[in-house]
């Protein structure tokens, strides 16, 4: 039975997504249901900072597998916020325009563990921490503590893998949506890349 909260609570889950995988999909699902959350906003980012160079696929397409990938999927949303903005994609830039839009609704930040070392780096960071809280998902690999909402579950599913499967022509069915897989099968995404 879900908790009814006086205030939506909303994560925000950022990345390149190039493209989604199930392991994104079910690290999504378990934030929605540990962190008794109403939505989880996938937004793709046009450049990240932590992710220098344009990625393989186009901005356009990498939300249209996004939205591919939650369609009809209850409490889960794609937001173009960050889409088609010029230069870098910060996360406090993010986390401020969904502050506006929602001033009562308590924030979860959604990070892969492997941004921890760095997350002093990132841009206005000690402002960000005052928007929203941060959830980490450590895919079961970590057991270092750092105080935040730890989502775990043990997943070895990469974007990475998955576009060196299709540039060599190996199967990518059950890593991704089917209905992702026929976009990148489409656009014969991937075809040539190996990084």
């Amino acid at each position: 039975m879900r908790v009814v909260h006086l205030s939506m609570r909303i994560a925000l889950y950022g990345g390149s997504f190039d493209p989604i995988h199930h392991g994104h999909l079910i690290l999504a699902r378990e934030a929605l249901e540990r962190l008794e959350l109403d939505r989880v906003f996938f937004i793709p980012a046009a450049i990240s900072p932590h992710k220098p160079g344009r990625p393989p696929a186009s901005a356009i397409l990498r939300a249209e597998m996004v939205a591919a990938a939650i369609a009809h999927e209850p409490g889960f949303e794609m937001d173009q916020c960050e889409l088609f903005k010029e230069g870098p994609s910060y996360s406090i830039e993010t986390a401020e325009n969904f502050r506006a839009r929602w001033p009562e609704a308590e924030l979860f930040y959604l990070i892969g563990y492997d941004h921890l070392e760095k997350l002093h780096t990132w841009r206005r960071i000690d402002d960000l921490r005052r928007i929203a809280r941060f959830a980490v998902f450590d895919r079961g690999h970590s057991d270092c503590v750092h105080g935040m909402p730890t989502l775990s579950r043990r997943l070895d599913i990469s974007a990475t893998e998955i576009r060196e499967r299709v540039a060599r022509g190996a199967s990518i069915r059950y890593l991704v949506p089917e209905s992702v897989r026929l976009i990148i099968e489409r656009h014969q995404l991937y075809k040539e890349t190996t990084h």
